[in-house]
C-alpha cells in the first residue's frame, strides 16, 4: 500500500503541472453539456439524449488523459526506473488507478452538479446511484486507457483509438438508435461494449420522456458490470508493464 501512494502522489505531483490536462479533465465534460443544452435549448432533444450523452464524456476524457500520460511514462522510461525498484506491477497499476479515480471523483462531482444544478438534467432515480454510475463510467475509461497505453507508441497513435474504440461505442449504446431495434449482430457487439451499461443505467435513472426506447434496466447489474469490466482492464493493463520502450 505504502508503494501503491507513493506511484499515486507522484502522478498527481505531475499532473499537477500541467494545467491542461487538469482543464480537459475538470471542465471540458461539463463545458460539452452545457455547449449540448444550449444548441438544443428550444427543442426536447436535449432531455431525451442528456443522459446518455453525460456516459460519453467522461468516458472519453478519463481514456485520453490515462492513455497519453501512461505512454509518456513508457517512452520516458519511468516505468522501466520505478519498476526497478521494490515496487510491484499491481502497486505501479493501482497507483495510477488510484490517481486518476481522484481526478475521476473530482470531475464526476463537478459534472453531475452542472448538470443537474445548471442544466436542469432530471434524476428521478437516486442522486447518488447517479453519482456512482457516473464515476464507474469514468474509472472504465481510466481503465482502457491504461490498457491502450501499452499498445501505443505515440500519442498520435492513442488518439487513433478513439475512432477504434470509442466511437463504435456511441454508435452502439442506445442513444441512436435503441438497443433491442438493432440487427441481432450488433446488438450483441453492443452488449459487449461497457457504455453501453452505462447509459442504460443512466437512462433508467433519469427521467427520460420516451421509455419505449430506452426502457428500464437492472441498475445494480449495470453497475457491477461496469466494476467488472474495470477490474479485467487494469488486470490487463498490470500484465502489459513487462513491455519495454523502444
Amino acid at each position: 500500500m505504502r508503494a501503491t501512494l507513493a506511484v499515486t502522489k507522484r502522478v498527481l505531483m505531475q499532473l499537477r503541472r500541467d494545467p491542461r490536462t487538469l482543464i480537459l479533465v475538470f471542465a471540458v465534460p461539463s463545458l460539452l453539456m452545457s455547449l449540448l443544452y444550449w444548441i438544443l435549448i428550444d427543442t426536447q432533444l436535449f432531455d431525451r439524449i442528456a443522459h446518455a450523452i453525460f456516459a460519453l464524456f467522461p468516458f472519453l476524457v478519463m481514456f485520453l488523459v490515462a492513455s497519453i500520460t501512461t505512454l509518456r511514462e513508457r517512452r520516458s522510461g519511468t516505468l522501466e526506473r520505478t519498476l526497478t525498484m521494490p515496487v510491484s506491477r499491481a502497486a505501479f497499476i493501482g497507483g495510477y488507478a488510484l490517481a486518476f479515480s481522484l481526478l475521476s471523483l473530482v470531475q464526476t462531482f463537478i459534472t453531475v452538479a452542472v448538470c443537474v444544478m445548471w442544466l436542469g438534467v432530471d434524476v428521478d432515480g437516486s442522486l447518488a446511484a447517479f453519482f456512482g454510475i457516473a464515476l464507474l463510467d469514468a474509472l472504465v475509461g481510466t481503465a482502457a486507457g491504461l490498457t491502450a497505453s501499452a499498445f501505443a507508441r505515440t500519442e498520435f497513435q492513442v488518439v487513433q483509438f478513439v475512432p477504434a474504440v470509442v466511437v463504435p461505442q456511441f454508435l452502439l449504446c442506445g442513444l441512436l438508435v435503441p438497443r433491442a431495434d438493432m440487427p441481432r449482430i450488433l446488438e450483441v457487439i453492443s452488449a459487449a461494449m461497457p457504455v453501453s451499461y452505462a447509459v442504460d443505467a443512466m437512462q433508467s435513472l433519469g427521467g427520460v420522456p420516451d421509455q419505449a426506447a430506452f426502457p428500464q434496466g437492472n441498475i445494480g447489474i449495470d453497475a457491477a458490470i461496469l466494476l467488472a469490466v474495470c477490474v479485467v482492464l487494469l488486470g490487463v493493463a498490470s500484465l502489459s508493464l513487462r513491455r519495454r520502450t523502444p
